[in-house]
């Protein structure tokens, strides 16, 4: 499922804001709204396709994945991971599903794009299966033209064989984030 303009999937719910907005959804008489929320799909999804073992293993364990990544990036102990660290893996962690570059990284965090780029670094050093399947995804669609979801769907990428570096990269985070 995707949504956009607006992306009604990602109303905050623990904003005022976000409150009063989803206040203005009313179920029809007789009908009510279901909320799901796939905690950390993404990531669950990554860690499966990649066959990623750290991955693997912090979702059977019930850890908290983005204080593992924090952990490991890091070079801490899980219980001494701030919040902070914390918050930079958990960007780390789903920015890297949709192709966060270093630059974007560095902005969304306010530090240097150097140290944004060790963090990206730190990420694929200990997570090299993750940076396997991105590359194995991309080259898959390269070849057929398309990627493809857990059930079968086909997503045309078009600008994979683009001459703009923008849009071949756009097409790049289609290819590894479609199946996803």
């Amino acid at each position: 499922l995707s949504s956009n303009d607006p992306n009604l999937q990602n109303i905050p719910v623990r904003s005022d804001d976000g409150r009063r907005i989803r206040d203005c959804f009313i179920a029809a008489e007789g009908q009510v709204f279901l909320s799901c929320d796939y905690s950390q799909v993404e990531l669950r999804l990554l860690a499966h396709y990649c066959k990623e073992g750290p991955l693997v293993e912090a979702f059977h364990q019930g850890q908290d994945i983005h204080r593992r990544t924090a952990s490991e990036i890091f070079g801490v102990a899980q219980e001494a991971v701030t919040a902070n660290q914390r918050s930079a893996a958990k960007a780390i962690n789903f920015g890297i599903v949709y192709g966060m570059s270093a630059f974007r990284l560095s902005n969304e965090l306010d530090i240097p794009r150097a140290d944004a780029q060790q963090y990206i670094d730190a990420y694929f050093e200990r997570y090299s299966q993750v940076r396997q399947y991105m590359d194995d995804a991309i080259e898959s669609a390269k070849k057929k033209g398309y990627a493809e979801t857990w059930w079968g769907r086909r997503r045309p990428i078009a600008d994979l064989k683009s001459r703009n570096v923008r849009d071949r990269m756009a097409g790049e985070c289609i290819a590894i984030n479609t199946p996803i």
